[in-house]
């Protein structure tokens, strides 16, 4: 959970970062190596995740813009082991500038597959669900066969009866990891054929050569840009993919300036003719921030009318909560008008 402000300085202005986890907090005795490089809290080793680098890399590009991380609330473990989770938070300097000096850039988004090309499939193992569900979503509306897996040993079985064209391989997975995983796949005439992918969040260039000495073919590091996951699927497969028109990108206008769905008759009016339940499910989903079900309310939407699921499912994606709260409050108004 994230929150920012401003505040307006005679240099110019400040903005003020601040982050809540939802871990179990840390304990006092562990505060005064918690920037160290390569220290990781009891909580964080529990988790197998990570190298111990999150926080003392953070820290240093919070000081090269200028601005300090600290640890505002460190939340002490409970005995039942829950917590509220820490708060990190920073402030950085900036200013403004005028809008029309900000040269446009020029993007080219994919908008589905050239015709007369074979049906390609496509696996993704991942055992993070936001992660998976982010390239399924990616890659399913453009015409590719995908299945998921949640680990390696999991996504060994489905490779060797369903014979995919590429794999998305995340190298951290319980059961079986990516690493063995891939090793078993390379290790077959077929699997020679089959393009594996990996995905990590690892920045170090040296994790990179083990990857690709394990037979990995290519690698994505994650947070990937969509735009670098349709690239690797062009190179390593040779997918032609038809693009949106070339266009400029203007910088975006402020947030009170910026149309909003509850502003749109249609989707309003659509969604006021939805189930009270759905709606009620559908808003205590989005204030609890749960992912999942959104996605799967998401899906019953769909049902009702296309145009209005795919308005929610962008703003859940692009994890807008509070615009999906403006058109649910919307809705809701035009329902009790209706009513009356």
């Amino acid at each position: 959970r994230a929150v920012t402000a401003n505040t307006e300085m005679a240099e110019g202005f400040r903005l003020q970062f601040a982050v809540q986890d939802t871990g179990p907090g840390i304990a006092v005795e562990e505060l005064g190596a918690l920037f160290s490089p390569f220290e990781q809290t009891t909580s964080g080793r529990t988790a197998h995740e990570g190298t111990g680098l999150g926080l003392t890399i953070s820290r240093q590009y919070v000081r090269l813009m200028g601005g300090e991380l600290v640890l505002a609330s460190p939340f002490s473990p409970s005995p039942e082991g829950g917590g509220p989770g820490s708060i990190f938070q920073f402030d950085v300097p900036a200013a403004l500038v005028d809008a029309s000096v900000v040269e446009p850039q020029m993007i080219r988004r994919v908008i589905g597959l050239e015709p007369n090309q074979p049906t390609y499939r496509l696996l993704v193992a991942e055992d993070d669900w936001a992660n998976r569900r982010l390239l399924v979503q990616f890659l399913m509306p453009l015409g590719f066969e995908v299945r998921e897996a949640v680990n390696g040993k999991e996504a060994y079985q489905i490779w060797e009866s369903w014979d995919p064209n590429l794999i998305l391989m995340d190298m951290r997975m319980p059961v079986m990891d990516g690493y063995e995983a891939t090793r078993r796949i390379k290790a077959t005439t077929k699997g020679q054929a089959t393009v594996i992918v990996a995905l990590t969040a690892s920045a170090l260039e040296d994790d990179r050569a083990v990857i690709l000495s394990e037979g990995c073919d290519g690698l994505i590091r994650k947070p990937f840009r969509e735009a670098e996951l349709f690239e690797t699927l062009a190179k390593h497969l040779g997918v032609r993919f038809v693009y949106q028109d070339l266009s400029p990108v203007s910088p975006a206008p402020p947030e009170e300036d910026m149309p909003s769905s509850a502003d749109v008759p249609e989707l309003v009016a659509a969604a006021a003719g939805l189930p009270p339940s759905l709606m009620a499910d559908l808003r205590r989903a989005t204030v609890q921030a749960d992912l999942e079900m959104i996605v799967t309310l998401v899906e019953s939407v769909r049902g009702y009318d296309e145009e209005l699921g795919n308005t929610l499912s962008a703003l859940a994606h692009s994890f807008d909560h509070d615009g999906i709260l403006r058109l649910v409050r919307a809705a809701e108004e035009e329902s009790e008008q209706t009513g009356e």
